[in-house]
């Protein structure tokens, strides 16, 4: 689905100040500038490019998606992972929670995602009942959407019991992104929205699972709802990218859902979500001047009016 030619970006010297596309002028301010852009024309994120910038010590940021016009602003502004996550049946459906979610509701959100995103990492959850019964599963539905959907890796939850399932997939040449800590499709084993990690043994478990899953070849690990400390030491102890939700700063990712980011969840939010921007209040906004102009007759006026 890529339009590159090339794997590796080209890297600008250690210290240099951002470049033109052609390397030999500054870039105009406000350009997008990231360690893995390369030079004109511009490529696609691949997995070795974030395994490559934690060896270099460089954060990087990662969004959900779900459609296409957040898909190309986030690409426009440098994000290099877009998650199309289960987290739709929230954000998007309406559900109460990720476990109704169904891999035909997430595949035209996948599809609208790659479409939109020519530079991005594009990552497809697997949802909850399309892969925890077995290899076999798991590798059908990864097929689905890296053939229909365009994605280029996939998210799994859970730990070592599902190392099998990590390593039937990469052996398939499906990059995986694994995801610990708090598992939504888990939070009734769970007992809710809870911390994991908490306590000696639950933190060596934690380590325990996050090793198991990289030795089994994830690309990745999510940590949510981890406490600080303890993502701090599966950072250390992983040679792979670990991406945190509620995790503290010492990982090597932060992802959040972009409706939280962007102020569009107007009701209640965990603990770790820092708003940016209101565009739930802006979008309120608009929504009423836009009504007052149609009741009032101001629109459409001359000026939106065909002759």
């Amino acid at each position: 689905m890529s339009r590159d030619t090339t794997d590796t970006p080209a890297q600008a010297p250690a210290g240099s100040g951002p470049t033109s596309p052609t390397g030999s002028a500054p870039a105009a301010q406000g350009e997008v500038q990231a360690p893995y852009r390369s030079a004109a024309p511009p490529k696609r994120t691949r997995v070795h490019h974030l395994a490559e910038m934690k060896r270099r010590g460089e954060r990087w940021p990662m969004l959900t998606a779900y459609d296409v016009y957040s898909a190309e602003i986030f690409d426009e502004a440098g994000i290099p992972v877009l998650l199309v996550g289960d987290s739709a049946g929230n954000n998007v459906l309406g559900y109460d929670n990720t476990l109704p979610v169904t891999v035909d509701e997430l595949m035209p959100l996948v599809k609208a995602v790659v479409r939109g995103a020519p530079h991005a990492l594009v990552v497809a959850d697997l949802p909850f009942g399309s892969y925890q019964i077995s290899p076999a599963q798991a590798l059908e539905t990864s097929f689905r959407f890296m053939k229909e959907g365009g994605a280029h890796a996939v998210k799994l939850e859970g730990g070592a019991r599902y190392a099998p399932q990590v390593e039937a997939l990469t052996a398939a040449g499906i990059p995986v992104m694994a995801h610990l800590g708090f598992t939504p499709q888990s939070e009734h084993a769970l007992g809710g929205f809870r911390i994991q990690g908490r306590g000696q043994s639950a933190e060596q478990r934690l380590v325990d699972d996050a090793l198991a899953l990289q030795e089994a070849g994830a690309f990745a690990v999510v940590l949510e709802m981890v406490p600080g400390e303890v993502a701090k030491r599966v950072t250390a102890e992983l040679t792979i990218p670990t991406v945190g939700i509620g995790a503290g700063p010492d990982c090597d990712a932060q992802v959040l859902v972009w409706s939280d980011m962007a102020g569009m969840n107007r009701g209640r939010k965990p603990r770790f979500v820092k708003p940016y921007a209101d565009l739930g209040g802006m979008l309120l906004e608009a929504a009423r001047a836009y009504a007052d102009d149609v009741r009032g007759g101001a629109y459409p006026d001359e000026a939106h009016t065909y002759h």
